[in-house]
């Protein structure tokens, strides 16, 4: 057990909260969730849209947070917060998968758009975020990996086992698709 004396969780450095997580301290884990949890729901909700299923997600991430956090080397709050997200995705990915929920469609040929995003800051991220949600979930699920997350063509593919050229095509179409509906409501950018 560790040494530390939590009086206050909030004010212990990550570092502190980390180590008596670590040991299991639960108002330390509390104070850990607290701190990632709306950050991260928002993350689970782009990729299924529903509130109950974000928060599903939101809390099997965590489980796996916490019963993987002794094998974590600790490397900064960005690499934690990194570590984190990438596990709620990962969880996100998997409820989509286990709901069959996710169909893309596997096409021959990817109709690329520009490989930049560019839509400008004059749209507010709050817009955007919603915008995003009228997607299909195929065209959402891969639009999220690859202009949110940053992920390549590739390792999505192997995420969501498809094809390079499925992935493309899906981000090809979301782009589209999201472009008309900037277009539908009176915003030209290019996406």
């Amino acid at each position: 057990m560790s040494t530390l004396i939590i009086n206050k969780p909030r004010e212990l450095t990550i570092e502190q909260l980390l180590l008596l997580c670590k040991d299991g301290d639960s108002r330390a884990q509390k104070t850990l969730y607290e701190r990632y949890a709306d950050r991260m729901f928002r993350v689970a909700y782009r990729y299924v849209k529903n509130e109950f299923d974000a928060e599903d997600i939101l809390i099997n991430g965590f489980v796996k947070v916490f019963q993987n956090l002794c094998r974590m080397e600790y490397m900064g709050e960005k690499s934690l917060e990194a570590w984190i997200k990438r596990i709620v995705i990962n969880e996100a990915l998997m409820h989509l998968r286990k709901n069959n929920n996710f169909n893309l469609v596997e096409d021959t040929y990817a109709n690329t758009v520009g490989e930049a995003s560019t839509i400008h800051s004059e749209l507010a991220a709050e817009e955007i975020y919603a915008l995003i949600l009228q997607l299909p979930i195929g065209y959402r699920t891969v639009f999220n990996l690859y202009v949110i997350e940053g992920y390549s063509h590739k390792e999505i593919a192997e995420k969501l086992n498809v094809s390079e050229n499925t992935s493309k095509s899906q981000l090809s179409k979301g782009r589209a698709l999201l472009r008309k509906i900037l277009e539908k409501n009176g915003i030209h950018y290019e996406i």
